[in-house]
């Protein structure tokens, strides 16, 4: 097969094919891996034609399995996804679309996800992801950040976009028929299935324009290449362990970077059927039934979710699967020991960003150290700088990607900010923004963001590790600190706490928890604040620390004191 970059035998698909298989090989081996992996750095690179369309070519293999929440289900295999989506490409191109376009994404777990993401990577647009969470003001943002020429969204979305200004394409998916001023998705299925690209596509063009979940600020403007998401993912594919002929659950929402990674590069770059469970509420029982009956072999899910299925029986799972992940935030211990005490398997946790691929992960076959979250993923140099002195090699300190070795998975930078960007990169180093502590055989362990690591009588508290403390007791089902003010010890940590079921909020609540804290936090560390409040958390799930930052800074009459109950 050849493509518009060039006969793929001896070309970007073999460089490609090649890392991957060494990872492939290495899989269990760390030390070999780390040491023997080189990215694969072609100057042209389209990962849908050079990538996708060769490995799924006359493949009857399942690409996508996707069952709904009253059991109904599809499939859909590599040949089947590499037809439909040249139908779209041909069809997005008669109406516009062309290299360098930028199309808004907003689509659930639907196969035209799918189809889009390859269409508009053979079209060389440049694709913005977006929730469908969002509402008219965050749609406004994007479209005029993202300098949106293409709109793709669902029929009950339509009426969002009517409040979002700008001259761009409509079209809508799963409408049947379109809408006024809106363009018929469905038509698509009458354009052939064969596709010619009308251009070389550089590894160095845009793909991806993510925008940030806005924890602490407004949502940044990631930009990413064709290379350092479909590329850089062979780290991510790794560090989950994924192997030709899997079946790997991701639980994420489309619109966001983990998305990109784990239901759609790291599969497919292994081979392996992406699978998706559709539900309006979160129900472990259900969940865990579909999973046996889907054969899923690999699972990764946020910390949110794993702290929701262990409040279930997690021996409903008869079958679990042989690798399990975490990612979004770190996953505290006691989750990790009750799923391993259930099911027999160890979560293993990475750190990435929507920056970046996964930089650090514990990787199948490692030696597993609680708490930490393994060591760099093959192809990242990872330094911590001295927060003094900006140094490399500091025991604490902020986690950074070396510049130098720069690794494929860390995006071009902020899109149309060059002055965050400069900042971000500067003295050849990408900061994270994230604290981490290194050991003496090179495991990391995450502190906290380095906006919410604060001091408490001038000793150093990271929020994870008390929040981590928290969670051992069977009555927290979640929880956040954040320092609030006092006039001894300047800050004191306060926890917002989500009571597990069959607690209820009140004195009782929090003197248990007082106890708790003192029986296993040293006293510098001790909470000395509770508040039982649900946590505010960004559409993608992460709590949002500044709201209640700023809400501990105003006091509040529904918070108990550990000197209460002295």
């Amino acid at each position: 097969m050849t493509t518009a970059n060039g006969p793929t035998a001896n070309g970007p698909t073999q460089q490609f094919r090649t890392a991957r298989d060494f990872l492939l090989e290495h899989a269990r081996d760390y030390d070999s891996a780390y040491e023997g992996f080189s990215w694969p750095r072609p100057e042209r690179f389209n990962w849908a034609l050079d990538w996708f369309d060769v490995i799924a070519e006359g493949n009857d293999k399942i690409a996508l399995h996707i069952v709904e929440e009253d059991d109904s289900e599809a499939r859909f295999s590599f040949d089947t996804l590499r037809r439909r989506s040249n139908q779209v490409a041909n069809w997005l191109r008669a109406h516009g679309v062309g290299a360098g376009d930028r199309v808004l994404l907003m689509l659930g777990n639907q196969v035209e996800l799918w189809e889009v993401m390859l269409a508009a990577m053979k079209l060389r647009a440049v694709v913005i992801p977006a929730t469908p969470l969002l509402g008219p003001a965050d749609l406004t943002d994007r479209v005029e950040r993202g300098r949106a020429r293409h709109v793709v969204a669902r029929p009950e979305d339509v009426a969002k976009f009517g409040e979002v200004p700008g001259e761009y394409t409509r079209i809508v998916v799963g409408a049947g028929t379109a809408d006024e001023g809106w363009l018929a998705y469905e038509d698509a299925a009458g354009a052939a299935d064969t596709f010619e690209p009308d251009g070389e596509t550089g590894a160095e063009d845009p793909l991806l324009l993510y925008f940030t979940s806005g924890t602490t600020a407004r949502p940044k403007l990631v930009e990413h290449t064709h290379v350092s998401y479909p590329i850089g993912h062979l780290a991510t594919m790794y560090w989950i362990g994924l192997r030709p002929g899997d079946v790997h659950l991701n639980i994420s929402s489309p619109g966001w970077a983990k998305h990109a990674w784990s239901n759609f590069f790291a599969p497919w770059n292994a081979e392996a059927t992406v699978f998706l469970y559709n539900y309006t509420r979160f129900d472990a029982g259900r969940l865990m039934a579909t999973m046996d009956r889907a054969g899923v072999t690999s699972f990764c899910a946020p910390p949110t979710v794993w702290r929701m299925l262990i409040q279930a029986d997690l021996t409903a799972l008869r079958t679990p699967p042989r690798e399990v992940v975490a990612a979004g935030e770190p996953l505290n211990p006691e989750v990790i020991e009750q799923v391993e005490r259930a099911w027999g398997i160890t979560i293993r946790d990475g750190f990435g960003q929507t920056e970046t691929s996964v930089q650090v992960s514990n990787s199948p076959g490692q030696r597993l150290k609680s708490g930490s979250m393994g060591r760099p993923s093959p192809g990242f140099k990872v330094e911590l700088l001295d927060p003094v002195t900006g140094a490399p090699g500091a025991d604490e300190g902020e986690i950074s990607l070396d510049l130098s070795a720069r690794p494929v998975g860390l995006m071009v930078g902020y899109h149309g900010d060059p002055e965050r960007t400069a900042e971000s990169m500067a003295d050849g180093f990408y900061r994270t923004g994230d604290i981490g502590s290194r050991d003496a055989d090179g495991y990391l362990t995450y502190v906290g963001r380095a906006d919410d690591v604060f001091k408490a009588s001038d000793y150093k508290i990271s929020p994870f590790e008390l929040e981590s403390a928290l969670l051992e007791h069977e009555a927290v089902a979640e929880a956040a600190v954040v320092p609030a003010p006092d006039a001894l010890r300047l800050a004191v940590p306060k926890a917002y706490v989500v009571l597990a079921e069959g607690y209820e909020p009140g004195a009782d609540a929090a003197k248990l928890l007082f106890e708790h804290s003192r029986a296993v936090l040293a006293p510098y560390k001790r909470v000395r604040r509770i508040e039982f409040a649900e946590l505010p958390k960004t559409v993608s799930g992460k709590i949002r620390r500044i709201e209640l930052r700023e809400a501990t800074a105003k006091g509040s009459a529904a918070e108990y004191r550990e000197e209460d109950f002295k």
